[in-house]
């Protein structure tokens, strides 16, 4: 059985995650921000992993709605990380645009499910 592409994408993201705190907690001695960004960067990995084993559609959706909610967090996160100068620009890029592409899959999911509607 494979694996779906935002379990495996998500799931790396949260590892790169991981690495970027504790870079930022011991190299930078930063804390505060660092943290929110394990927790919203984690999360994402976490519903979707929840989200494929949901036992109904609208338990999926909203898992993997809750995912998106996080990887936008995470976005912001990042963003404060990089104007406050405790990510380089190089970093911040490659992580920003992993995560972006998460966001991006996850809203896809969401509209393909129905829980997103345009307002057309």
């Amino acid at each position: 059985m494979s694996e779906s592409i935002i379990k495996i994408k998500s799931y790396a993201f949260a590892l790169r995650i991981v690495k970027a705190y504790k870079y930022l907690s011991a190299e930078k001695r930063e804390f505060v921000l660092s943290r929110q960004l394990l927790r919203s960067g984690t999360s994402i990995g976490a519903n979707v992993a929840e989200a494929i084993g949901g036992l109904s559609k609208a338990d999926f959706s909203a898992k993997i709605s809750i995912a998106y909610k996080e990887a936008l967090e995470t976005e912001y996160w990042l963003q404060l990380l990089k104007d406050s100068d405790y990510l380089d620009e190089n970093a911040f890029n490659s992580i920003f645009n992993d995560c972006v592409e998460l966001s991006k899959i996850l809203f896809t999911i969401l509209k393909t499910t129905g829980r997103i509607r345009n307002n057309d």
